[in-house]
C-alpha cells in the first residue's frame, strides 16, 4: 500500500508541473480523425445536443442538416466552425463543442483499456482514468505509440508530461496508446534494498528525537 502511494505521488509530481516556455504557435494542432467524438451542445435545441462520432472523410453527420465536412478543420477551431455551419440553418445558434479522443492506456496501470478523454485535457488524465500506475510500473520507461511505433519515448515522454502538454498539444489521436512497462527485477531489488537500508536510519532518527 505504501509503495503504491509512493509510485502515484512520483507520477503526479512528474505530470503536474506547469507548462513553461511554450506558446500556442509552438504547439502542434491536430486534424480530425475517424473515431474522434464531438460533444456538441446547441443552446435551446436538444436534437443537436449530444455526442457525435467523426466519420471517414473526415465528416460529421447531424440530424436534419446531414453531412458537414471536417477536412482541413483543426480540432481547436471546431466550435467556431460548427457555429458557422449551423448558422446556415439555425438563427444565431449558441454552440459549445468539445473534441474527445479514445486512447489506449496499457501495461502497468490499475485498469488497462481504452478511455475517452477531452482533447484539451492533460495526458495524465488518461493515465489517472485507468487508475494510475501500479506498484510494479516503470514510469520513467513509459511511452506513447501509434501503429506500433513510438511517438514519445524516454526523455521525450517525460518532458511532455512534466511540461503539462495536453492531448491536443501532443498531437494525439484516437487509437494512440500510452504504454507503461513493468519494472524489471533489478530495479525492484535496488528499490527494496534502498527501502530496507533507510528503515534503520529512520528508527535511529526517531530514537534520537525521543532522547
Amino acid at each position: 500500500m505504501i509503495e503504491r502511494m509512493v509510485v502515484r505521488l512520483l507520477a503526479l509530481v512528474l505530470i503536474t508541473s506547469p507548462l513553461a516556455g511554450q506558446t500556442a504557435s509552438q504547439v502542434p494542432q491536430g486534424d480530425f480523425e475517424p473515431g474522434d467524438q464531438i460533444l456538441l451542445e446547441v443552446e435551446g435545441d436538444t436534437q443537436f445536443t449530444r455526442s457525435f462520432s467523426v466519420a471517414p472523410g473526415p465528416a460529421l453527420t447531424l440530424p436534419v442538416i446531414g453531412v458537414i465536412p471536417l477536412k482541413g478543420v483543426r480540432r481547436a477551431d471546431v466550435e467556431t466552425y460548427l457555429s458557422q455551419q449551423l448558422g446556415r440553418y439555425v438563427k444565431k445558434p449558441v454552440v459549445h463543442a468539445k473534441v474527445m479522443v479514445r486512447l489506449g492506456v496499457l501495461g502497468e496501470v490499475e485498469h488497462p483499456g481504452f478511455y475517452t478523454v477531452f482533447s484539451g485535457a492533460v495526458v495524465s488524465d488518461a493515465l489517472m482514468a485507468a487508475g494510475g500506475p501500479t506498484k510494479d510500473a516503470n514510469f520513467t520507461g513509459a511511452r506513447i505509440e501509434r501503429d506500433g511505433k513510438g511517438l514519445f519515448e524516454g526523455n521525450g515522454f517525460q518532458d511532455a508530461f512534466t511540461r503539462g502538454l495536453t492531448v491536443e498539444g501532443m498531437g494525439l489521436r484516437t487509437g494512440d496508446r500510452i504504454v507503461v512497462p513493468r519494472r524489471n527485477d533489478t530495479e525492484r531489488t535496488v528499490r527494496m534494498v534502498g527501502i530496507l537500508v533507510s528503515i534503520p536510519i529512520a528508527i535511529l532518527g526517531i530514537r534520537s528525537l525521543i532522547r
